[in-house]
């Protein structure tokens, strides 16, 4: 049941070109009221730098948004996705129309911005739990619109995708368990209980989805004592994810009880973006 990504190729190529449509729009609207101050035939070579260290993500992000500005523009990377970035490091050159370029300059900051402490923040976390075998996963606490793009980049942080939306992956929470008087009576017109996931509250409810055969198990709100107990019971017969208030402070401490994997809503919800400035000098006017 465990996936590095529930996303296709298309999927994420969709996405981006969505997501860059979507901002160009939001932000340019009909025009460009400074930029087309500018005069029209002045090139320039931009260079963007980090302001931090991080994890570098989202160079799709701003290849695209400067291809639907002007095609012509032209951008030299010299890192890529999932590479540590330090402070005052050069990551791209950008040559073209400054007026084009600027144009995009906010568009393509913000998301180079926001999927790097995507990333970062998922190898901060992942980092924190090195000595286990616990597997970082997201959660669907994201960005309204962008979720693609922050597990994009959990992926590129070293973490694991949960599953995309509704769709992808029966997950029974305890909202779907109170319309019914136990798991089991849920479970008994579902086929191939082996491929859902079941969230339970308590050991009791534990102990009944081992009993049914339930073979991914979320553990919601359980304190680390009830994890460890939690595998103790569950004997490598399912697999088990702890998830509800871990962070950075007790995060180890779950990763040693033994369970498999560990979600966590933090990393694409509580955000703290990397800074990034860009910065030009004018070339002469064609």
């Amino acid at each position: 049941m465990e996936r590095e990504n529930s996303f296709s190729q298309a999927m994420l190529a969709d996405a981006i070109k969505t997501n860059i449509t979507s901002a160009l729009k939001e932000d340019l609207g009909k025009s460009d009221l400074t930029s087309n101050l500018l005069k029209k035939n002045i090139k320039g070579q931009v260079q963007i730098k980090t302001k931090e260290k991080g994890i570098l993500c989202g160079k799709a992000w701003v290849d695209e948004c400067f291809k639907q500005i002007d095609k012509n523009i032209k951008i030299t990377w010299l890192v890529e996705d999932g590479e540590s970035i330090r402070k005052n490091q050069l990551i791209c050159v950008v040559e073209g129309f400054i007026a084009s370029i600027l144009m995009g300059e906010r568009v393509a900051l913000n998301f180079l911005q926001l999927l790097s402490g995507t990333a970062t923040s998922t190898a901060y976390f992942k980092y924190l739990v090195r000595s286990t075998s616990a597997k970082i996963f997201d959660t669907r606490k994201t960005i309204p619109g962008l979720r693609i793009a922050q597990k994009y980049a959990v992926l590129i942080g070293g973490g694991y995708n949960q599953r995309i939306g509704l769709f992808d992956q029966i997950l029974l929470k305890e909202n779907h368990k109170n319309t019914y008087d136990s798991i089991g009576s849920m479970l008994k017109n579902i086929d191939h209980i082996e491929q859902i996931q079941v969230e339970v509250e308590n050991i009791k409810e534990l102990k009944e989805a081992l009993s049914l055969g339930v073979k991914n198990i979320l553990l919601d709100n359980f304190s680390v004592k009830d994890c460890k107990k939690s595998v103790e019971l569950n004997h490598g017969e399912a697999l088990l994810e702890a998830s509800g208030n871990i962070n950075e402070k007790n995060i180890l401490h779950y990763a040693r009880t033994g369970v498999d994997r560990i979600s966590i809503g933090a990393i694409t919800k509580n955000i703290r973006s990397i800074d990034f400035s860009m910065l030009f000098s004018p070339q002469k006017p064609l």
